[in-house]
């Protein structure tokens, strides 16, 4: 019960989650705030709710999820490892989709967003299957 190892594995996965739901919740919310009217109670209702889901959840899981994983791959000597390679690659793509959402929350807090339901409806997307490729590079661990 005391391996620092696993308690910082447990850190890291917990901070995953909390990622991936924010990843995964802003692009649905943005497809719900497209269809509100700029200025009305329902609009604003929404910025309030991207803006702490971004700010409270998502930066900080994603900071915590960056540096437990950092450390767990040096703990572990992974990093010479294929595998470990092919999901930061996708850990990476995460993160600029992180701050493409980022972005858009502070294009819908000042109510210059010009993007479709559409398009959010497949960004939203894009977080599940990057995540899901990252799993697979963990538990499957190719190119070790």
């Amino acid at each position: 019960m005391s391996d620092p190892y696993l308690w910082l594995k447990w850190i890291h996965v917990l901070a995953i989650i909390s990622w991936m739901a924010a990843m995964l919740y802003l692009p649905r919310l943005f497809v719900y705030h497209v269809e509100a009217e700029p200025g009305s109670k329902q609009s604003e209702t929404f910025k309030v709710m991207e803006r702490r889901l971004l700010k409270a959840i998502g930066t900080p899981a994603m900071i915590v999820a960056f540096a437990s994983g950092i450390a767990l791959g040096w703990m572990a000597g992974y990093w010479s490892s294929g595998w470990l390679h092919g999901k930061t690659l996708l850990v990476v793509m995460l993160a600029a989709c992180h701050g493409y959402l980022a972005r858009c929350v502070k294009t819908f807090a000042a109510d210059r967003n010009t993007r479709t339901g559409v398009h959010f409806r497949v960004v939203n997307e894009i977080p599940t299957v990057l995540m899901m490729g990252a799993v697979f590079f963990v538990i499957f661990k190719p190119f070790s």
